[in-house]
């Protein structure tokens, strides 16, 4: 497994090997030991397995808060992604700064974020399926969302005149400006 460390502390992509015949290929999408073994510790309780129809879906900026803050392992297991982590760390000196990887069947690529991170994703292609881990079970009354277009974020989508197609919820969301986040720094 390759992991690069992203400029934000605690985001990672991982990249599993692929060994592949004329049958395909296999991956270890995510070994307990090994990860243990790179400093990467994580005790997954819950796999969720999301399909987006429409080029342009965008599903985020979501975090769910202490006690049931998640950390995700995010890949795409059809179609492309751009998927996209937000630092809400009070006193985190990256506090709003964002990191985004396209992960897709073809590149096998994952998206580690940490609690304390803001994530989401714009979808690249139709019928695209997002495969992810979560360190601890959906809890609604934990459940909460930054506007996904925040200007104070300034994320680059990347959707040219492409319309997101978003949730009522995600449509909803409060910018950064208006966010008591739940999280602190503790670097």
């Amino acid at each position: 497994m390759v992991i690069e460390k992203t400029r934000l502390e605690g985001v990672f992509i991982l990249t599993p090997k692929r060994f592949g015949d004329a049958r395909g290929f296999f991956s270890e999408s995510w070994n307990r030991q090994r990860m243990a073994e790179a400093g990467l510790d994580y005790d997954w309780v819950q796999d969720n397995h999301s399909l987006s129809m429409q080029v342009g879906t965008v599903r985020g900026l979501h975090f769910q808060a202490p006690p049931h803050a998640q950390d995700k392992l995010v890949r795409c297991g059809r179609g492309v992604l751009y998927d996209v982590a937000v630092d809400i760390r009070r006193g985190s000196p990256t506090y709003g700064q964002w990191v985004g990887a396209e992960l897709s069947f073809e590149n096998g690529k994952q998206l580690l974020v940490p609690a304390g991170f803001l994530h989401g994703f714009v979808t690249r292609a139709p019928e695209t399926e997002i495969l992810y881990k979560c360190s601890d079970y959906y809890a609604p009354e934990c459940d909460g969302a930054v506007r996904f277009d925040c200007p104070q974020i300034g994320i680059e989508w990347g959707l040219g005149d492409i319309e997101p197609v978003l949730s009522e919820k995600d449509a909803a969301a409060p910018g950064l400006a208006a966010f008591d986040s739940p999280f602190v720094y503790e670097g």
